[in-house]
């Protein structure tokens, strides 16, 4: 390992212009070439500015206080700007969308190393190398818009790659991801880390995709202090029970083994992936039989969403038809998940049936409105929607401000206003940021923001498109069990997410997409242990990928869920 480090930093403090303390705070860390280092944290302890500080962002573009010392390759980063910076570190945003700048795919590739005036000839090379890898040389004379969610990020780390930077820094890169664009990121980034010439730094919940190419976890706790720093898989496996208390992700498995550790079961030592838990499984002679799927039928009555033929473009009349002539119901009161590849056309439906973008008159019907006709006011009264991307609907100055105006709107008096937003702020942990500007949060702040401004106005319809991006495992859990209990209560639920596990564990009903059109739907348990997930081109969630193939114990064949576990004794739980 060389002997000077790639990345050196020294007593790291951040505070953002608005913030009341720095986080990160404190952080000394030294990266070198060959590492691939997946850095944990909380939402909010500042692990996406310590991302913005590696390659000069901070603190020459975003408005923040830098305390301490950055070196990226051995140049301090207050002495040396962003476009310097830019040759020793390639930067992959949590929003694609964030750093797209061209027309085509191929010349947003050729951008960075056009700009660095890199030979004409090094720069195609680098763009057809940098596509292939991620899938999308194909399409390089496409315009960006017209990849899905998915595909913008791939596109973002094919600009990443074609910088040639020996450092890659990359934030959440598979969050809007499915499991096929999952894979080729990874596939990706391993053949990076085999190379052993790069450093790669990793911000991601996603460990189960994550965990066989990382080599050292680094975790910070929600004050902003590094607090682990080690080998990954001894950090994962002895320190697991750590992590949970500061509210980290963990793989899936390795949480099934944690929980079947608690109802008597020994395995040792924990599993990181299906494919260890599965074997660890199979070592017992017995096993108590697992508790059966709880099969939730779809409740009686008359629809609260209904939709009839369908069809949507993207990019107006003359843009491509992504939804194809649908037909779906969705009942009052049920928690149903619509999932699919990238680009099988599940937010452009979402989005009609909350009027985002107008659906054809009379193809939706949500509580007897039809989304077509009404105003944004009337709509919002019966369905509350929460996008992809949280920003896309801020437009208040103030956290405080965000939440309080859809009630204001409403023609709420103004103490019950207050009431309400405070409410919400304590629920989702955001009251210290009350005066904060909503674009200055982390990410995972700014989801619980969009959350809480669909849920405060209390509509009986509630609409999210990857509810849990950017959150960490306890503030993610804490969100749908909010959701659970208020479907419990009568809301009537529906999720877009590439989080199968999630799925699996909330949902009671799935609609699977394929190519704009409707494959398939049923009862959760039923869909996730027949063929549409494999005809979809999907991957079954990670417990079940778990427990499918089991040699020694047949009966844990449509284990799927956590729930069905065997039990903890109430002594233990």
């Amino acid at each position: 390992m060389p002997d000077s480090p790639l990345l050196d930093l020294d007593r790291v403090r951040i505070r953002h212009d608005g913030a009341s303390r720095a986080t990160p705070d404190g952080v000394t860390l030294s990266i070198a070439a060959g590492e691939v280092v997946l850095v944990l944290g909380p939402s909010g302890c500042g692990k996406s500015t310590l991302a913005l500080a590696l390659d000069g962002l901070i603190p020459h573009a975003v408005p923040a206080e830098l305390h301490g010392s950055v070196r990226i390759a051995g140049l301090d980063s207050r002495d040396h700007g962003v476009g310097a910076l830019s040759e020793h570190v390639a930067m992959v945003f949590q929003d694609p969308d964030a750093q797209v700048v061209t027309g085509t795919l191929l010349d947003e590739v050729a951008f960075g190393p056009e700009n660095q005036l890199v030979p004409v000839a090094d720069v195609l090379v680098r763009a057809e190398r940098a596509l292939k890898l991620v899938g999308l040389w194909e399409r390089r004379d496409e315009n960006p818009d017209r990849l899905s969610g998915g595909g913008r990020q791939r596109l973002a780390i094919a600009c990443a790659l074609a910088m040639a930077a020996p450092v890659l820094v990359l934030d959440e890169p598979t969050a809007n991801l499915d499991p096929a664009g999952i894979d080729e990121v990874y596939a990706v980034l391993r053949e990076l880390a085999s190379e052993r010439d790069h450093a790669i730094v990793l911000i991601e919940h996603n460990l189960d995709a994550a965990v066989d190419i990382v080599d050292r976890v680094v975790v910070l706790d929600a004050d902003g202090h590094l607090v682990i720093d080690g080998p990954a898989r001894h950090v994962l496996r002895e320190r697991a029970a750590d992590l949970l208390e500061l509210g980290v992700w963990l793989p899936v498995s390795t949480l099934a083994a944690m929980r079947l550790r608690d109802a008597g079961i020994a395995i040792d030592p924990l599993p990181l992936t299906p494919a260890e838990l599965a074997t660890a499984l199979d070592a017992h002679a017995a096993l108590p039989a697992p508790r059966s799927a709880i099969q939730v039928g779809t409740p009686a009555g008359d629809p609260a969403i209904r939709v009839r033929g369908l069809s949507v473009r993207r990019g107006g009349r003359r843009g491509p038809i992504v939804v194809h002539d649908v037909d779906l119901d969705v009942a009052a009161g049920e928690f149903v998940a619509i999932i699919g590849t990238n680009g099988a056309g599940k937010t452009s439906l979402l989005q009609a049936i909350g009027g985002v973008i107008p659906p054809p008159a009379g193809a939706v019907d949500v509580l007897g409105l039809d989304p077509a006709r009404a105003d944004a006011r009337t709509l919002s009264r019966r369905i509350g929607f929460v996008f992809q991307n949280p920003e896309h609907q801020f437009v208040a100055h103030s956290v405080f401000g965000e939440l309080e105006l859809g009630l204001r709107v409403h023609g709420v008096p103004e103490a019950d206003r207050t009431e309400a937003a405070l409410r919400m702020l304590r629920r989702f942990g955001l009251e210290h940021l009350r005066e904060q500007h909503p674009f200055l949060l982390s990410g995972g702040q700014k989801r619980r923001l969009s959350v809480g401004t669909a849920l405060i106005a209390g509509a009986p319809v509630l609409a999210l498109d990857e509810p849990t991006f950017g959150q960490d495992r306890e503030r993610a859990a804490e969100l749908l069990d909010m959701l659970r209990e208020l479907n419990d209560e009568g809301t009537t639920v529906l999720v877009i997410t590439h989080d199968l596990q999630l799925v699996a564990d909330y949902a009671t009903r799935v609609v699977v997409m394929q190519d704009g059109r409707i494959l398939g739907t049923g009862p959760t348990a039923d869909v996730l242990a027949g063929p549409l997930i494999d005809e979809a081109g999907l991957r079954h969630p990670p417990l079940a990928r778990a427990t499918r193939g089991l040699l020694n114990h047949p009966d844990w064949h449509g284990v799927s869920r956590m729930s069905q576990l065997p039990p903890v004794p109430e002594a233990s739980a």
